[in-house]
């Protein structure tokens, strides 16, 4: 049996690392015998794992001390080019204007509301300063406001866990009402104000249950509406745009169920709106008359089909917007009189609108080379107005509102950078790069104006891949601080996401996952090839999923790399989809595939990183971590970090970082975030030697002159 080596054996630094007690677990897979040595780490209440992991803490402390006071100095830009205090665009909703704003030195928004008009009386109907006062992490879930605007559902997270509890606050009086104790994220008010629905998780965290509450009735009393007992089935819960319904929502990773609860009559027994069809996935809305369905039925970059509001059944579907092989819809935001499409077109977003009394649709197209678009906060049903938000790699986030029946925009806000920023000192590229199938994969990059292609550059390298999510090349002004020092940055659009289309997601999971790695790899390459940058300055980064890309790829292509930054990692990939009791896994059996089956076992093997340590050189390493989450277990990063100390051949440095209270997304306020964001930028620096030097940063570091 394995002993974890002690990171601290590899540092002198007044510590002495706990001995560790194996509790290896055993298992024969498919003829193949499975013996985990680090399987102890999973044991969280132990105190020899706890001290285990402060061990690690301080060993990263220790290794990375020389780099304070640039820590320090990155915090300090970053929170430079933040406006503290500030505030959301106000939206209108049944009544009040909402918004939330922020407080210089208070890490949580405000939430706030007036009646009627923008010059009423500020109402501040939940402060989560105040919530959060005396608690090491908070989260809030969601909130919703009932119809007549006098209560609102609040979901809090004091765990970091996903822990939810739900509050009733009256918003007259202030009061809290009521408190139901483990629910899920997803409620709905019905039209009497009294009533409302609730989820509930199962033992795995999957939302499976939906409960009918009513006012002052004990919650006990609840009576279950719906449960999804097939673990492939996550539920979701929200009410219509339209405010006529309550959707109850089971999907999965390739087929969807909808049921629907008018909102005035919340004792009716939900109603499926198309049977569920194996690999059919369908997402719904409402308009008046109709429901609108966005739907893969024999469309592979999806289509929308029209079911008539009163007899929704499959032999009345019809096509409302066609299938088109090159644009891929990704959903629609609906009002009284318009639908707005939001589709992808050659990796790009754009609107597309449509009246519903009839006429020619238009297009809401932007000019840039890359950009991310973002439906905003449309609540309004009656609005002739859509809100979106547009923000490219040189140009911060700005809130628009387009006028849908005079065909003009109307510029809301541009997020301000304090500090000062001039985006003529940026520039943005587009390359498309032939990977070694034939795919080609779309790279953006940010660097400074007029930056010299010689190979001299560092390079940051971010990729995800994985469930769909596509990677928009979006403004971050914490990215500056590399940038100004000599950095570029760039984002490889690997497959996995959906940047183009839906095959492109098809093409990067299951038995294609490798492709998303292969992606990495061939762009990093190529970016060699082309002299943005070389192996000795080139670093590599992602979360989550993206961790598990970056992980296979430190196995794969070591030598490809200076270093590797690693956010919660999934990388312990066959162990964790061996336990359907963990969070996630049922469910993503149709993401990564089933060890159980042996195919998707052996593919599985070929990659995850936890399984493929070697004895070689490695890259620069850091991993990051939190105790509390429940998406990324800790022990899957703890145990691939105690696998590589005691593989690796070279000296280059390993940290494992672990927030001892935060979530899946690290700390919850957001003073601590952006200390998190300058400890990695700070390791980053320190890997290709820009750290112990004087700042390469001349006049105007944060874009000033």
């Amino acid at each position: 049996m394995a002993t974890a080596v002690s990171p601290v054996s590899e540092l002198e630094h007044g510590h002495e690392a706990p001995v560790a007690r194996i509790v290896p677990r055993t298992s024969i897979l498919h003829g193949d015998m499975r013996i985990d040595p680090y399987d102890w780490l999973r044991e969280r209440t132990d105190p020899e794992v706890i001290g285990y992991l402060e061990a690690e803490n301080a060993f990263t402390d220790a290794g990375t001390r020389h780099t304070a006071q640039l820590q320090g100095r990155l915090y300090q830009e970053i929170l430079g080019r933040i406006k503290e205090t500030d505030l959301t665009v106000p939206w209108f909703d049944r009544g009040w204007w909402y918004y939330t704003r922020t407080e210089q030195g208070k890490a949580y928004p405000i939430h706030c509301r007036r009646q009627d008009t923008l010059e009423a009386v500020e109402e501040i109907y939940l402060d989560q300063n105040q919530l959060a006062e005396g608690q090491n992490f908070h989260a809030l879930g969601g909130t919703e406001v009932s119809p007549d605007g006098r209560l609102l559902l609040y979901l809090e997270d004091t765990t970091g866990g996903r822990e939810y509890t739900l509050f009733v606050k009256d918003l007259v009086t202030g009061a809290l009402l009521e408190r139901i104790p483990n629910v899920w994220t997803g409620t709905a008010w019905a039209d009497d104000n009294r009533t409302f629905f609730y989820l509930t998780p199962d033992a795995a965290k999957r939302g499976n249950s939906v409960w009918r509450h009513v006012l002052d009735r004990p919650h006990q009393q609840d009576e279950k509406v719906f449960e999804e007992e097939n673990i492939l089935f996550p539920v979701g819960l929200s009410r219509s745009k339209s405010g006529r319904y309550v959707f109850i929502v089971s999907d999965g990773f390739t087929s969807s169920e909808v049921r629907v609860i008018p909102t005035d009559e919340p004792l009716a027994t939900p109603r499926v709106v198309l049977p569920r069809q194996e690999h059919v996935e369908y997402m719904v809305d409402h308009v008046p008359g109709m429901f609108l369905l966005c739907s893969n039925d024999g469309a592979v970059n999806f289509k929308i089909v029209s079911l008539p509001e009163d007899d929704p059944s499959p032999e009345k579907v019809s096509d409302w917007l066609g299938h088109r092989e090159e644009v891929f819809v990704e959903g629609i935001e609906v009002f009284r009189d318009y639908v707005v499409v939001l589709e992808r077109e050659a990796g790009l977003r754009r609107l597309r609108v449509q009246e519903l009394g009839g006429g020619a649709a238009h297009y809401v197209t932007f000019p840039e080379h890359a950009y991310g678009l973002f439906m905003g906060i449309n609540a309004d049903f009656e609005s002739e107005v859509v809100r979106f938000t547009y923000s490219s790699l040189v140009t911060p986030p700005t809130v628009y509102d387009y006028h849908l029946r005079s065909h003009t925009h109307e510029l809301r806000k541009r997020q301000e950078i304090p500090s000062g920023y001039d985006p003529s000192r940026y520039e943005v590229q587009r390359l498309m790069v032939t990977v070694r199938d034939g795919a080609r994969v779309p790279v953006s990059i940010l660097s400074r104006s007029g930056s010299s292609l010689d190979g001299s550059h560092p390079l940051l390298l971010h990729g995800y891949g994985a469930y769909g999510t596509s990677t928009e090349p979006t403004f971050n002004s914490a990215v500056l601080s590399l940038v100004d020092r000599g950095f570029l940055y760039a984002i490889a659009h690997v497959r996995g996401g959906q940047e183009m289309g839906r095959r492109w997601y098809d093409d990067g999971k299951m038995l294609r996952k490798l492709n998303s790695f292969h992606d990495f790899i061939d762009v990093a390459e190529e970016l060699v090839r082309r002299r943005y940058t070389a192996p000795d300055r080139l670093v590599a980064a992602g979360a989550s999923a993206g961790g598990l890309l970056v992980g296979a790829v430190a196995n794969m292509r070591p030598d490809l790399f200076r270093a590797i930054v690693a956010d919660v990692p999934f990388v312990d990939v066959i162990n964790t989809m061996l336990d359907p009791a963990l969070p996630l896994t049922a469910q993503e059996w149709e993401q990564w595939g089933n060890p159980g089956i042996e195919a998707e076992y052996r593919y599985m093997l070929r990659y995850s990183p936890y399984d493929n340590v070697a004895v070689q050189a490695y890259p620069w390493m850091l991993v990051t971590t939190s105790l509390n989450d429940s998406q990324v277990m800790y022990w899957e990063p703890g145990k691939w970090v105690a696998r590589l100390r005691a593989s690796k051949t070279d000296r280059n440095p390993l940290y494992l970082r672990i927030s001892m209270t935060g979530d899946h997304s690290g700390a919850s306020g957001r003073y601590e975030r952006l200390r998190e964001t300058a400890f990695r930028y700070a390791f980053i620096l320190d890997a290709v030697g820009l750290a112990s030097r004087p700042d390469q940063v001349g006049p105007g570091a944060n874009g000033a002159h």
